[in-house]
């Protein structure tokens, strides 16, 4: 299967480069400024909406006052793909993606975008447009095809980095079999249902004595002062160490984790409402959880594999994996607790794993059955969108059976959702004796014996996907 793949790699211009990609950086920035600030005023002041047509001829007629007449010493391209990331920014937020576009700063990180048009590749050697030299390109790996486009960027510790957009053969992994849940934490990261925790090496709090140091030579440097910017510079070497080393573990522990599994669920966290505790915001922010699932995102995508997230109110920790009864309260100082109900003892991380497998496996498997992985379901939450997909079986039986649908040989257009609600207790009484236990849930394997009990609700439609009956029902 061809994939598009982007290969970023390190190198290291020449002074004469330096210049030309500095100058290419100022002129793609202004650019980009200038359209906001335009696409702004016309919207205020004129009640307008300018596209990106508009700010395209605005621009050839901008290059010819007097007073830019230096916006034609660069590559016109990287300023043309400066308006078009401008355009994909607004979309993005009208559609709700992203926050308004911001204004772009010197001092954070600059990048130019070539398209195929404006640079050369003749045997591994890449020339941009205004350049007579090919850049000297660290190669740590290598890729197959022709570039579609080039981005290079220059981080805040002065490192160059140039980005090649590729289409290629990937390799698919293995099929396998396995499955797993996964909690996510503060002490390990990941957390698997099967008792693996991938440990947290915490770079930031390693780094942090080091750091603090630095900074406060830092605060107390001139400000403009070449010694200020030496100073800064090694702040930002020292930060841009820490994401490395982030970067390095996360995606070592993804790829291991997607290598190994068929289907991958995880929890919906709200990072950003987490991160408002003053006392955990900085242990959660080293965590990473964010990028972990967005890699875990696109590498399931990449390798067929199926992920998705469960409800984020679904009481995953509180929940006993083996009878299903459900603790009124569980502090975040109790890592281990005993069950009231069956008196088994759980260990917290490793029983909301098992919990998030158990809920995953009955409703979120989804794939479609042509190497294709459905939408991760941290953007586009169960319950919200109707589908078509078949509803997933467990041990050959048709999950319509116990959604009281069992008449159906085929449930193509039967959707199910996940939401959270109170329970009405004749209702769930009367719903559980038409749930079968093994319906959804291996209990052979002691994965998921238990009950959701009254935190899920399942919305069957009928076969027209006219709106049908709710019932409440047990794992």
């Amino acid at each position: 299967m061809k994939q598009l793949r982007g290969f970023k790699l390190r190198f290291y211009p020449t002074p004469a480069q330096r210049l030309e990609l500095a100058r290419t950086f100022g002129c793609t920035r202004f650019v980009y400024n200038w359209a906001l600030k335009l696409r702004n005023d016309s919207y205020y002041q004129e009640d307008k909406t300018l596209s990106y047509t508009d700010t395209s001829n605005a621009l050839t007629k901008l290059k010819k006052e007097p007073e830019k007449i230096w916006l034609k010493q660069v590559s016109s391209v990287p300023l043309q793909q400066g308006l078009r990331h401008l355009n994909t920014a607004f979309k993005n937020f009208f559609a709700g993606r992203s926050k308004y576009p911001k204004f772009k700063k010197k001092a954070n990180r600059q990048s130019a975008t070539y398209a195929n048009n404006a640079f050369t590749w003749v045997e591994g050697k890449l020339t941009l447009a205004k350049m007579n030299q090919p850049l000297k390109i660290k190669w740590s790996r290598y890729f197959s095809g022709e570039p579609k486009s080039v981005t290079i960027s220059k981080d805040p510790s002065n490192r160059y980095f140039v980005s090649f957009l590729v289409e290629e053969e990937l390799e698919q992994y293995p099929t396998t079999t396995e499955k797993i849940g996964i909690d996510l934490g503060v002490k390990d990261v990941m957390v698997t249902s099967k008792g693996f925790g991938s440990g947290n090496p915490k770079y930031y709090a390693k780094y942090q004595a080091r750091l603090k140091k630095l900074q406060k030579r830092l605060a107390k440097k001139q400000l403009g002062s070449n010694n200020r910017n030496k100073a800064r510079l090694k702040v930002a070497k020292l930060h841009a160490k820490i994401a490395d080393c982030r970067q390095d573990f996360l995606h070592k522990l993804t790829t291991q984790l997607v290598r190994e599994n068929q289907a991958i669920y995880t929890e919906t966290l709200a990072v950003k409402n987490m991160m408002a505790n003053h006392k955990l915001a900085q242990a959660i922010a080293d965590c990473g959880w964010g990028e972990a699932l967005r890699q875990l995102a696109y590498k399931c995508q990449w390798h067929g594999r199926t992920i998705g997230a469960i409800d984020r109110w679904f009481p995953s920790s509180k929940r006993c994996n083996h009878c299903g009864s459900i603790l009124d309260q569980l502090p975040l100082d109790v890592r281990e607790w005993t069950c009231p109900s069956c008196k088994s003892h759980n260990q917290r991380d490793v029983n909301a794993a098992k919990n998030i497998l158990a809920v995953g496996t009955c409703f979120f498997t989804r794939s479609k059955g042509n190497g294709q992985t459905p939408r991760y379901a941290k953007r586009y939450p169960l319950g919200r969108r109707k589908t078509q997909t078949p509803v997933p079986t467990t041990g050959g039986t048709p999950a319509t059976d116990w959604l009281g649908n069992a008449d159906q040989e085929t449930p193509t257009k039967t959707a199910v959702g996940l939401t959270v609600l109170r329970c009405d207790p004749a209702a769930f009484q009367a719903a559980k004796e038409r749930a079968p236990r093994q319906a959804c849930g291996d209990t052979s394997s002691g994965e998921s014996a238990g009950a959701v009990s009254s935190y899920v609700s399942v919305k069957q439609e009928s076969p027209d996907l006219s709106v049908g009956a709710s019932i409440i029902f047990t794992i």
